[in-house]
């Protein structure tokens, strides 16, 4: 039996506890280790890069389909603070997927936690935000693991499972209504075409009109669209040979980016921000279960098209807008094999991708804009000398081809004797990332002399300004990892883990449009700032893990806990930051070298068939050693944006009633807690620790749930997300009080 601990809690949330059967195979503890999902005859392999038949002690959260119901989940965020330490905020739009974990965490970028859905590597975090359709299964694992998954998962791993066809025949439905005119209904066919083979076909719809009002215009700036059609073919030809292939189709549009000015408590601004995001995934798992060894291949395309627009200044005035296209090819490949000889076990592997993206990102400078950041920093007061632009729109064009591509090899031994395990691994990585740009901008101005109260135009000036270049970097990375853990009993162990992990570098895309006014300001005698090879790449991410961990069951197994001590050494820590002064773009900078040190404890108590009281908190204390950010040495300070203390808790009550009319009655009291965030590098601003109560009530009928529920009960008033931009200072408010119904059928066969 493997017991794997879900932490939630207001100080309280669930375990659950997995027992895996072997695939068909030969019988024997090495056979049960090559195939460790479910079993029997109906098998869908979830999570292949796993060594161990009876795990190490770790910091694994475990969602399951019970608490996926119970909490709606269908998507990442879904999790956010059950797992411990683990923080997805909401705010923006579905491409800003920011996801903290231990202290570790950034905006834009490349992401600190590697996400796989049914397998497939999502290798681009703007499209970790997303809605699925009949989530059989979240696995959440915090800390490096570099080893085994490679770039991006410096603070762990998300593995998401959907339903397979061998494991579930029959139809789902969902229908669900809630504040906000809020809309969410999905439908699902699951059926078996023979002994061996089944199919799925689905499909999911999302939509609210939001709860945030653009006062400029008078309507709802948050509201969101987005669709999902998905199949999952699943074909055991053989007891020894398993086919998957799960492909979705995905769209979105939205508004999005309801950001109020501090100064006037006001969402204003007056031209359009919305987010549209199509994306196509289609991943094929092979697999191959022999005596005491399997192999599996992996193959995964996917396709990003999206666009983002923006009032960058979110003002009423016309200063600027960005409009951001993107095209983006994924093709990734993975080999693994893993096997087993009596005490020891191992699993290797190589991997490899290639991403090319085309993107456009031009800024157009507006009227107010123009005669704001350029014209009024260009005249002199009281200059007999003055200029004019001729037009009141410049666009400052940029252009960008990004071709990417990677190559490992990895290992993992794992050796078993009486209480004690021993694993080591290590994995050799190779990138080489690249980018072609063209910034360019074709305006003119007029030079004017002043005489009394005329001014004379002495002469007209092209402004023709063309940047372009080729850049890459390339990085190869060692990394190793070992644990070591002791049994005390079937069900007490501690554990002891060293590993390094490994975040990409790359460049600063959103900075060009800055390149381009400080060219501009130079040509006018301003200053010019930017050193544009030093601010266009940033380097690759390093930390070094430390963790401590221990699990345990007690009281003839009613009370499950688990503990775990970490420290994180990080070098050149990736931070977006926007530059001081009248600048419209972003930044990711390297901080020299942070620390963050913590504790995870999660509990759960089961009473007895009625109660479920599930407890989990996580803390981190992630602070500067070495950083100046130009403007004061930031060392000793907390790192923005990753919350210091995460907490979750829920407690159900359930009782059969077995009427003709009614079989079940649950109800569920939970809250999710966050904070305290700071929002700059300088620790001036920030949002205290906050609690969201949350209440459900599930009523079991015999052909459907009935379940109504409610959010934020307390009507919590919180911020999300903080940030400046042209000396001005705004917010993100977390969601009102909500209250909604969700209808669920399930037609087994």
């Amino acid at each position: 039996m493997k017991k794997i601990a879900i932490c939630t809690g207001l100080a309280l949330a669930v375990v659950i506890t997995a027992k895996a059967a072997a695939v068909p195979a030969p019988s024997g503890a090495a056979s049960e280790y090559i195939d460790s999902v479910v079993g029997l005859d109906e098998v869908s392999v979830s999570v292949i890069k796993s060594t161990s038949g009876a795990a190490f002690p770790s910091t694994v959260t475990t969602v399951g389909p019970e608490m996926i119901e119970r909490f709606d989940i269908d998507g990442v965020k879904g999790v956010s603070e059950i797992a411990p330490n683990f923080y997805m905020p909401q705010y923006g739009s579905r491409m800003t997927s920011s996801i903290y974990v231990r202290g570790l965490g950034t905006r834009i970028d490349q992401p600190v936690v590697a996400l796989n859905v049914d397998n497939v590597p999502m290798l681009n975090k703007d499209s970790y935000d997303f809605t699925m359709a009949d989530l059989d299964r979240i696995e959440v694992v915090r800390g490096p693991q570099s080893i085994l998954y490679g770039r991006n998962s410096i603070g762990g791993v998300i593995n998401m499972s959907t339903l397979s066809p061998l494991k579930y025949q029959g139809i789902k439905a969902l229908a669900e209504y809630g504040s906000g005119n809020s809309w969410r209904a999905s439908l699902s066919a699951y059926r078996k075409l023979s002994s061996r083979l089944g199919v799925a076909i689905g499909g999911a719809f999302n939509s609210t009109d939001g709860f945030f009002r653009n006062l400029y215009t008078g309507k709802k700036v948050d509201t969101d669209r987005t669709w999902l059609g998905r199949t999952k073919v699943a074909w055991r030809p053989s007891s020894r040979f398993l086919l998957e292939n799960s492909a979705w189709v995905s769209s979105t549009r939205q508004g999005g980016y309801p950001y109020q000015s501090l100064a006037t408590g006001e969402i204003n601004h007056n031209d359009t921000c919305y987010y549209d995001r199509t994306t196509v995934v289609d991943g094929l798992t092979a697999r191959y279960f022999g005596d005491n060894i399997s192999m599996s291949s992996i193959t995964s395309f996917q396709y990003i098209n999206d666009n983002m627009t923006l009032d960058q200044d979110f003002l009423p005035q016309d200063y600027f807008t960005l409009t951001q296209k993107r095209h983006e090819w994924t093709l990734s490949q993975d080999f693994i094999v893993k096997g087993a000889a009596g005490s020891y076990r191992y699993l290797g592997g190589l991997f490899g991708f290639y991403k090319r993206g085309n993107m456009s990102a031009p800024v157009t400078f507006k009227d107010y804009g123009i005669k704001t950041l350029i014209e009024d920093n260009a005249n002199t007061p009281g200059s007999p000398m003055q200029i004019r632009w001729n037009e009141r729109s410049m666009l400052l064009a940029s252009d960008f081809m990004m071709p990417n591509w990677g190559v490992a090899l990895y290992h993992q031994s794992e050796y078993e004797w009486k209480g004690w395990k021993a694993s080591l691994g290590l994995r050799l990585a190779f990138e080489r990332s690249a980018i072609d740009y063209h910034s360019y901008v074709n305006t003119g101005l007029t030079l004017f002399m002043q005489q009394g109260p005329v001014m004379i135009p002495l002469r007209q000036i092209d402004v023709d300004l063309d940047l372009a270049d080729r850049l890459h970097q390339t990085s190869l990375q060692l990394l190793p990892e070992l644990k070591l853990s002791y049994n005390f009993t079937p069900s007490t162990a501690v554990g002891f883990v060293i590993s390094k992990g490994y975040k990409a570098g790359g460049y600063n895309t959103q900075m060009f449009s800055d390149i381009l006014q400080q060219s501009l300001m130079g040509m006018m005698g301003g200053e010019q700032k930017y050193d544009v090879d030093e601010i266009i790449s940033y380097k690759p991410e390093m930390s070094w893990n430390y963790e401590l961990n221990a699990t345990t069951s007690l009281f003839d197994h009613t009370l499950d806990l688990d503990a775990a001590l970490f420290f994180i050494d990080c070098r050149d820590q990736q931070m977006t930051m926007f530059p001081a002064g009248s600048t419209t773009g972003r930044v990711m900078a390297n901080a020299g070298r942070t620390h963050s040190k913590g504790v995870e404890v999660s509990a759960t108590w089961r009473p007895d068939n009625h109660f479920t009281v599930n407890a989990s908190y996580g803390h981190a204390d992630a602070r500067f050693r070495r950083f100046n950010n130009g403007l004061v040495d930031c060392k000793g300070n907390h790192v923005p944006y990753a919350p210091v203390n995460t907490l979750f808790g829920s407690v159900t009550y359930g009782t059969d009633v077995n009427t003709s009319w009614l079989r079940r009655v649950e109800v569920n009291a939970n809250c999710r807690g966050v904070g305290r965030i700071y929002w700059d590098e300088e620790n001036t601003v920030s949002q205290p620790f906050y609690a969201l109560m949350g209440l459900s009530v599930n009523f079991r009928l015999p052909v459907v749930d009935m379940e109504l529920w409610g959010e934020n009960i307390t009507r919590t008033k919180y911020s999300t997300f903080y940030f400046e931009s042209i000396g001005n200072r705004f917010v993100q408010r977390g969601n009102p009080r909500r209250f909604g119904v969700t209808f669920r059928m399930d037609f087994a066969m």
